[in-house]
């Protein structure tokens, strides 16, 4: 009777043992915050499920926070994260200049974070990115081409956003040297909703330029303002003008090979960053040292098949 009573002790025992090594491997179960402004863009949303999808299948938990836009909820929500001992920050399509101090709290707290597709700056771990510098010279360049290096032009583009930025900085540079190459107007797109805003923009400048050579190109700086400005030309029929985007977004590739006012873009391989993001995040994980900076994934120019 002892010796039985005896093993029914020992049996709880090791049960209790087993339920509290599960219990603990769950808490162990690192934790990654993906913070976004921009989560409706066709693109971010790429990123953020690509990189759920890896951080999954290392058994972290991925938690996403999309803010709408809204920088200061963003911040605010990276402090809440902060906070809760996140073991690391992805910002995805994010200035990470608009969230300085919450990153430099960040790297206070030793919790790394990580860019996809936003700037780099001290503070951060790492930021996995395409040239934007390189990928603006290829779409502009072949623009230029295309126009016969001169014409009107306009401009639609989104300063706020980092890529973006650097984009639109490397086609003001360029064309210092294409004088025949006037900009009308350069437009700020809105996002969320920049297909509808950019769409909206081109249909008053279509009613303010109605004469055939009086809008040459449209050069955008992503897909999507891209989409909306071809959407607007093809209802006019003014399909004359050449539009550009960059992305590689599938709606784009589709109006390209199918004829319409968009011409042109870069692909980005969206994927490629996302999966940059998480590869590095694991050697940190294990405590290796990695270099902090930039990395970048390689892009393509698309045509007319």
């Amino acid at each position: 009777m002892k010796k039985g009573i005896m093993l029914v002790v020992i049996l709880s025992m090791v049960f209790s043992l087993i339920g509290c090594s599960s219990g603990s491997e769950e808490v162990k179960a690192k934790q990654v915050s993906i913070l976004t402004p921009y989560l409706s863009s066709v693109t971010t949303n790429q990123m953020v499920e690509t990189m759920k999808k890896g951080i999954e299948e290392k058994g972290w938990i991925a938690n996403v926070v999309d803010t709408k836009g809204d920088f200061a909820q963003l911040a605010s929500r990276m402090e809440d994260v902060i906070s809760s001992k996140t073991n690391a920050i992805v910002i995805v399509s994010t200035d990470p200049n608009q969230v300085i101090a919450q990153i430099a709290k960040a790297d206070e707290e030793g919790i790394p974070v990580f860019g996809c597709d936003s700037g780099f700056i001290d503070g951060m771990t790492l930021n996995a990115t395409s040239d934007n510098s390189v990928m603006s010279e290829m779409i502009t360049q072949y623009l230029f081409d295309e126009m016969g290096g001169k014409g009107k032009l306009i401009v639609l583009s989104h300063r706020p956003h980092p890529g973006v930025l650097m984009r639109t900085e490397k086609l003001d540079e360029m064309l210092k040297n294409y004088p025949g190459i006037e900009v009308i107007t350069e437009q700020h797109v809105e996002v969320p909703g920049p297909i509808e805003n950019s769409r909206k923009v081109m249909e008053n400048l279509i009613l303010a330029n109605t004469e055939t050579d009086s809008i040459t190109a449209v050069w955008c700086g992503w897909d999507e303002p891209a989409i909306g400005v071809s959407q607007a030309l093809n209802d006019a029929g003014r399909t004359n003008v050449i539009v550009t985007g960059i992305d590689g977004n599938s709606q784009a590739v589709e109006m390209i090979n199918s004829g319409s006012t968009l011409k042109a873009t870069v692909s980005q391989n969206f994927d490629g960053m996302a999966e940059i993001v998480v590869g590095e995040m694991e050697k940190v994980f294990n405590g290796e040292t990695i270099d902090k900076g930039d990395r970048y994934a390689p892009a393509t120019l698309i045509t007319k098949k």
